[in-house]
């Protein structure tokens, strides 16, 4: 019955499934969760708030392809990611720009000379150069007191890991910026799916070619199928049934609160480096600028077990 199967029906899934059902496929998609939209899944809460199930995400693109095929199915809120570090009492501009400096330094700086600021910083600070670790390349970008006040503690937080025992590429999508840029993501496109990421799904996998199946284990159907093709979007030892052992994921505790108040801080995501247990919170009324009286936040605990979030690049 089916040529292709695709196996998860998050983001990745969801857009093989579309593209090769246009092309005329007989496409099965196959979802262990009971829902669509994988970790991108979201729903209204009883506040009128839109809330991101696994945790906030914000679509950037700088492929004008990308952001055509996904406007299709479902208009867009033009948001633009701006996020805070809460650091030795402050709410500090991150990622790291002309204004953290300058508050965290309490000194006056142009642009032009942040560049100049950090090589000096990078210069007092020891680290491997070639970098061999996560630390080594932040170090060697911006030097070892905004690594410490920024990068250090957030990090052992995150991952339960050393910093020096990461592979260098986990800070490969760290922006450091010599301008007055505190957008979180500089891309051309970004924006939130004004009807939900799951509602966008949902128009994605609408197609003839397209049938679903909810809360199925691939793993134990596999055997049912002869597909000409299949689009695996899973864990990636699973698939290879551990042929090398088990690969390490990071996961997360969300705990979701109302606050009763219109806002309760004044960007959507707020990062905690360095006091107390989460690593983040976010307040999701942000990010579609909903209006309610009352606010849904979420605090991010990092947990070594559940479901998997995050690969641990070791």
């Amino acid at each position: 019955m089916f040529d292709i199967l695709v196996i998860g029906a998050g983001l990745a899934g969801s857009t093989s499934a579309r593209i090769l059902a246009e092309k005329g496929y007989k496409v099965l998609v196959i979802e262990k969760h009971k829902h669509i939209a994988g970790h991108c899944h979201d729903y209204k809460d009883e506040n009128g708030i839109t809330v991101h199930t696994y945790g906030p995400h914000i679509f950037h693109t700088n492929n004008k392809q990308v952001w055509d095929f996904v406007n299709r199915f479902g208009e867009f809120h033009y948001y633009q990611h701006k996020v805070l570090s809460y650091a030795e009492g402050k709410l500090i501009p991150f990622p790291i720009n002309r204004d953290t400096i300058a508050q965290v330094f309490g000194i006056e700086l142009a642009t032009y000379e942040v560049e100049e600021f950090l090589e000096k910083e990078v210069k007092k600070s020891k680290f491997n150069n070639p970098p061999k670790n996560f630390r080594d390349v932040v170090v060697s970008q911006i030097g070892e007191r905004l690594y410490d006040m920024f990068f250090k503690n957030y990090t052992i937080k995150q991952w339960e890991r050393d910093p020096e025992e990461l592979a260098p590429d986990v800070a490969k999508r760290i922006p450091i910026r010599t301008n007055r840029d505190d957008r979180y993501f500089s891309d051309k496109y970004q924006g939130i799916p004004k009807n939900g990421y799951t509602k966008m799904v949902e128009n994605m996998l609408n197609h003839p070619n397209i049938s679903l199946m909810l809360g199925v284990d691939y793993f134990e159907v596999r055997d049912l199928f002869k597909p000409k093709l299949t689009v695996y979007t899973g864990e990636l030892d699973r698939f290879f049934d551990y042929m090398y052992g088990k690969l390490e994921y990071r996961s997360l505790r969300l705990e979701l609160k109302t606050i009763d108040k219109e806002y309760y801080q004044p960007v959507a995501v707020v990062n905690y480096p360095n006091d107390y247990d989460w690593t983040r919170i976010t307040e999701y009324k942000h990010f579609l600028d909903e209006k309610s009286e009352k606010t849904t936040v979420c605090f991010e605990y990092p947990l070594a077990e559940g479901e998997p979030y995050y690969i641990v690049m070791t």
